[in-house]
């Protein structure tokens, strides 16, 4: 079996996957991490779905490469569709969009039997992923967020429990929490605080671009801007301050 060289994003979601789990991967980037956790010896067996024909074919390659047919599966199909119920124990979803990822769980909820753990890393909405789970019964169990490239990825893992229990007791709501991120908040880290500060500045631009507009609706929309800015120039003054 030959090695497998991967990102820091991806290895980071391969040590949230329990040893000897049987993962699948859905929309698998060439079946890059399912060959990981072969090659290192986490997966027992793992299941590489991809949608389009090109990275179906790329994904085949791939494990090919390794000889390893019997604890392997490349398929084609729509999200959880590539699933049948119970031969998963966990699910990896990752590069997406957040609304993406809640649509393909929400699509194949059938397909989530027997499942104990969830690995998502939405590129954006990670607020609507964290609802999803509450809204469905999953509770965040951890989150790691990395920068890698110059670009920051937020990684959301869950198991069926107390949706609820992660956001209870933290000196933020429920629904700052959500948009931040529990157990983030609770750890502060830099990248967060860089982060929210990108996010600061994309919403300055806005208000920039907005002030030139003679357009009626510009004065409200910016408002509503200037409202948001003043809340993350609140997160990220918390940031700092708990750092210090």
């Amino acid at each position: 079996m030959t090695s497998v060289s991967i990102s820091k994003r991806l290895q980071t979601i391969a040590r949230y996957c329990p040893e000897g789990a049987r993962v699948a991967d859905i929309g698998s980037d060439h079946a890059l991490l399912a060959s990981y956790l072969l090659v290192k010896g986490i997966a027992s067996f793992v299941i590489a779905g991809e949608l389009n024909e090109g990275p179906f074919q790329a994904a085949q390659k791939q494990i090919h490469t390794l000889q390893v047919k019997d604890r392997a599966s490349v398929r084609k199909g729509n999200g959880l569709a590539v699933l049948h119920p119970g031969e998963a124990d966990v699910i990896c979803i990752a590069g997406m969009g957040g609304q993406l990822i809640v649509s393909i769980l929400e699509a194949g909820k059938d397909k989530l039997e027997g499942v104990q753990r969830l690995i998502l890393q939405p590129n954006v909405g990670e607020e609507a992923v964290r609802l999803w789970m509450i809204e469905n019964g999953w509770q965040l169990i951890a989150e790691s967020i990395l920068q890698e490239d110059g670009v920051i990825y937020e990684i959301l893992v869950a198991e069926r429990g107390n949706p609820t229990l992660p956001y209870e007791g933290k000196d933020r709501t429920q629904e700052e929490l959500l948009r931040i991120g529990p157990f983030l908040w609770g750890e502060k880290s830099e990248v967060l605080q860089e982060k929210w500060l990108h996010e600061q500045e994309k919403w300055q631009k806005v208000i920039v671009q907005l002030k030139r507009s003679d357009k009626p609706e510009a004065a409200e929309r910016i408002k509503e801007i200037e409202a948001e800015v003043q809340w993350i120039d609140e997160v990220i003054a918390c940031l700092r301050t708990d750092k210090q």
